[in-house]
């Protein structure tokens, strides 16, 4: 880890939680008018164009096996996106945020599965602390139980922590940004191809809805990489974790404030305990974990 721009690190890394805290509200706008294929294709397109033209000639240094995991890395992407779309239709943009969160609590256990590297106490705790924030943020709502929005947007958080852990065995094989590029650009292609089969062309489409996906595509996956590429670069991994758990936060209060989200006290609670599982999730805090636990943490942190 670089220590030449600390705070400018952290201030990349706070901006990047920002801007993807706005993408809830900004994609609801958007798959009204837009189908959500469509919307999708168009977004993982317009990022894939600025990464590429970032990767630029470090894509012929590409291994095969890089590619191949990238492209893989990409279809679970598209899928993750695409649930978690759809589940933004039939729930609100604050709970869509929180509920995506979740992948943090799952990388663990599925890193246990994978890699047979089992979850240490303080992942234990994080799963029933967001197991408990989940039965509030049903118990809150005006509908009985998770709704299908919900259990979508749970779905998600699934493909997330399948890429995340794909990631991981890919990442050494390439760099961050053609693996990037890659993941992009077949997410675009899945898309285009879903939406072509599955969906009517978007027709009287307000200027809005091209703005709001635009947006989507420039500022909440390309830009947003990138800031979060470069702030990690002056960040410990413990303090970058705490900072980008803050996108659900804005997530839910962008919600409040523009969507006019009701926010009651139960539904409160349960965002609440879901933070903090994915705080002690990313962070293992010393109280809570084993030596070995914090022996590893302290060096992914350096």
């Amino acid at each position: 880890m670089k220590k030449s721009h600390p705070f400018a690190g952290r201030l990349a890394l706070f901006a990047t939680a920002f801007i993807w805290g706005t993408s809830f509200v900004v994609l609801k706008s958007a798959i009204t008018s837009v189908g959500t294929q469509w919307v999708l294709a168009m977004r993982f397109t317009i990022s894939a164009v600025l990464m590429l033209l970032f990767a630029g000639r470090k894509l012929k240094a590409m291994s095969k096996k890089a590619f191949i995991g990238s492209a893989l890395m990409g279809c679970c992407l598209a899928a993750g996106y695409i649930v978690q779309t759809y589940g933004l239709k039939y729930t609100t943009p604050g709970k869509n945020a929180f509920l995506t969160a979740t992948y943090c609590v799952i990388v663990p256990f599925l890193d246990w599965v994978v890699y047979k590297r089992k979850p240490g106490f303080s992942s234990a705790v994080a799963g029933v602390l967001c197991a408990v924030g989940l039965g509030f943020v049903s118990l809150g709502s005006s509908d009985s139980g998770l709704n299908i929005g919900d259990l979508l947007t749970l779905a998600c958080g699934i493909f997330y922590a399948i890429q995340i852990i794909m990631m991981e065995h890919y990442l050494p094989e390439g760099n961050a940004v053609t693996i990037s590029a890659v993941q992009f650009a077949t997410g675009a292609v899945v898309c285009w191809i879903l939406a072509l089969i599955f969906e009517a062309p978007p027709v009287d489409v307000p200027v809005s809805a091209w703005l709001n996906i635009l947006y989507l595509g420039v500022m909440c996956t390309a830009a947003c990489f990138y800031f979060q590429a470069w702030g990690m670069q002056y960040t410990p991994s413990s303090t970058a974790a705490v900072i980008m758990s803050l996108e659900a936060v804005f997530g839910a209060l962008i919600s409040v404030l523009f969507y006019n989200e009701e926010m009651t006290v139960k539904i409160f609670i349960g965002f609440a305990l879901i933070f903090f599982s994915v705080i002690i999730s990313e962070t293992k805090p010393k109280f809570l974990s084993s030596k070995s636990e914090r022996r590893a943490h302290n060096i992914i942190s350096t």
